[in-house]
């Protein structure tokens, strides 16, 4: 061929501007970019040549000395027409589409992986002052051929003399760049994009190699030495063991080319499942299951989604699920392709055919990607119907590490909720599980479509004990979403007149057999409202009189259901919109203190025990405060010098 001088095309001063601003950010992805072009290079030979030795690879040269980093492969190679038509002429047509979808994304979303696929070999450019290629075509008679530029726009190509078919890409990194001069950090990069890739992938260190050829010469100089001291009559240990070559010592194999999740789930065991896991999450937890996703039709789509333990502040428990390309790793949680509330696994996901050199909002709109967002949530959610009917008891087992997820993806997923509505599960204070259904089955002629439970079985145990004593079931409602699941169970689940009850919310599962006139019961109440705020210096209490069914309770304060549902949901959302707890003092008309304090004069002893009483009905649901503490040791102590007169 003919030396030849040139510009690449016009669009390259539109596009390198573009890929040295906007994917500044994320410039390393230019080593995962010449990865996979190689791997793509040895893919069309091995289809081309299906007979032919299996020894493809791809080598990641680091020569710091020199200051470049080189990428070699020994795929199809190219001819000067090829490098003229997939070089020359820049993203063979796509800048056009790339600057289209790229016009209107805003700032955040510019330096994001979506639309990084299709900049391909000029991503180099990003962190190269000049770009090198050496490539021969596997058509035998092909001549090698070198292209080189310094800047993506201009170029010089000619003729060239290359030994065996394949690419070889050097780039001469720029001065600002040096970081990717270092081994470790090009061995981070190509772990985090190319560990299972189809192809073996080797990191060769020169400086690594030169160190080891060093250490290999000073041991061989040292065991000649040794056979010369035994020659002179010293006997000396051989210490001597079969040394690996330098070149093997300076390189590092990176990838594993037949990654768990192309398996069939069939073949695969559970200690592979975990094994698999801590490689790629790392920690010593080992997940509650795995779901395995293997479909050809209508997408190709595989990976494997395991359940960790959950913390019940889920919101800062966000898991990762890697995004794969045939084997390419894309990003992690890409909210377009994953349901958000799936993201709270950790897992991986591999669907070459996803569309990555397009936009985000594309992708928002794309049927495929809803289809395989259909599909991945159907997936999970049998495999939860199917533990939930097939080992119930394993199923209990997890309960209360992934019902937040459960609970959650309800929320944010009809589809998901109609298939798992039949196995939500109800934790009770006795460790017993039931369904909805067979909660209400069991307690429904008690307390009609009500639920009752406690947010803290420790702190609220006497008012669960007045509950489970009458042999009415308390489930335990204690993470951070709860509070939006009973709205939404109430309003969306299904049940008409459904209601979800705290047990210091409502006394009329508590009621006992009647022994007052609804007369005597107000004359009570106004009597003794009258004394606690006056006792107490609060104006607005409300106080009610009950006939409670336990006798030894004196008082219990119940606080409005849906007035603390909204005061603790607008803290969770930062928020104090300044609408107090309404919050009501329940005396009991049938216990002997209360009944005693109604038949008192009013006096400094009536006072204290108005303050004891109101105290410690509000100890089961919440703590005193600082102040509040010290007032009540103070009066208890009173109390005791009272009782010993």
């Amino acid at each position: 061929m003919t030396d030849k001088r040139g510009n690449i095309s016009i669009e390259a001063h539109n596009i390198m501007p573009i890929i040295k601003k906007w994917l500044y950010s994320d410039k390393d992805i230019f080593i995962r970019e010449l990865v996979a072009n190689g791997t793509d290079a040895i893919t069309k030979h091995r289809m081309l040549n299906p007979d032919a030795v299996d020894n493809y690879r791809v080598v990641v040269t680091v020569d710091k000395e020199a200051k470049t980093l080189s990428f070699d492969d020994n795929g199809i190679g190219m001819t000067a027409d090829e490098i003229e038509k997939y070089i020359n002429q820049v993203a063979f047509s796509s800048a056009e589409e790339f600057l289209k979808n790229y016009e209107g994304e805003d700032a955040e979303n510019k330096g994001g992986i979506i639309g990084h696929f299709g900049l391909g070999f000029y991503s180099a450019f990003m962190v190269a002052k000049k770009v090198t290629i050496l490539s021969k075509s596997y058509v035998e008679g092909s001549q090698a051929v070198t292209w080189v530029s310094e800047d993506g726009m201009s170029f010089e190509m000619s003729a060239a003399e290359k030994e065996d078919y394949g690419t070889l890409i050097t780039l001469d990194i720029a001065d600002d760049e040096m970081e990717f001069l270092d081994t470790y950090r090009v061995r981070e990069v190509l772990k985090r994009y190319c560990e299972f890739m189809k192809v073996p992938v080797y990191l060769r260190s020169i400086e690594d190699i030169k160190a080891a050829q060093k250490r290999i010469d000073e041991a061989a100089k040292k065991a000649a030495e040794d056979e010369k001291t035994e020659e002179d009559g010293e006997s000396k240990e051989d210490n001597r063991s079969e040394v690996k070559s330098a070149e093997e010592q300076g390189t590092y194999r990176i990838n594993d080319v037949y990654p768990l999740w192309l398996k069939k789930p069939s073949d695969v065991a559970d200690n592979e499942y975990n094994e698999f896991y801590h490689k790629l999450f790392g920690g010593f937890e080992d997940p509650l299951f795995q779901v395995h996703l293997n479909v050809d039709y209508p997408f190709n789509l595989k990976g494997i989604l395991y359940f960790p333990k959950l913390k019940q502040d889920f919101g800062v428990n966000e898991g990762q699920i890697k995004l794969f390309s045939g084997q390419v790793f894309v990003a992690d949680n890409i909210k377009e392709v994953i349901p958000e509330y799936l993201l709270l696994l950790n897992g991986v996901i591999d669907c070459p055919d996803l569309p990555l050199n397009v936009s985000r909002s594309y992708l928002q709109n794309d049927g495929f990607v809803r289809k395989m967002k259909a599909y991945i949530t159907r997936k999970v959610a049998d495999r939860l119907v199917g533990l939930f009917n097939n080992k119930r008891e394993e199923y209990e087992g997890y309960w209360d590490d992934i019902n937040p997820f459960i609970k959650y993806g309800c929320i944010r997923d009809e589809k998901f909720f109609e298939s798992l509505k039949e196995c939500l599960l109800l934790k009770t204070s006795k460790d017993e599980y039931f369904t909805l259904k067979e909660y209400l089955d069991k307690n429904e002629e008690k307390i009609g479509k009500k639920i009752y439970y406690a947010a803290d079985a420790k702190r609220q145990a006497a008012a669960i004990a007045l509950y489970t004593d009458r042999e009415i079931d308390v489930i335990i409602l204690n993470t951070i979403i709860d509070n939006n699941f009973i709205s939404f169970m109430e309003y969306s689940g299904g049940i008409e007149g459904l209601k979800f009850v705290r047990v210091d919310a409502d006394v009329d599962g508590l009621a006992g057999e009647k022994e007052h006139s609804d007369e005597e019961l107000k004359s009570k109440q106004e009597k003794l409202q009258e004394l606690f705020r006056k006792a107490l210096n609060k104006d607005d209490l409300i106080v009610q009189v009950k006939e409670l069914a336990d006798e030894n309770l004196p008082a219990l304060m119940l606080q409005d259901e849906q007035g603390r549902r909204f005061t603790e949901m607008s803290r969770f959302y930062g928020q104090n919109l300044g609408f107090g707890e309404q919050s009501t003092l329940v005396l009991n008309a049938k216990n002997i203190a209360v009944n005693a304090l109604l038949s008192r004069e009013e006096d400094e002893i009536s006072t204290m025990i108005a303050k004891q009483m109101y105290d410690l009905a509000r100890m089961a649901t919440r703590p005193l405060e600082d102040n509040e503490v010290t007032e009540f040791l103070s009066r208890s102590n009173k109390m005791l010098a009272l009782l010993l007169k």
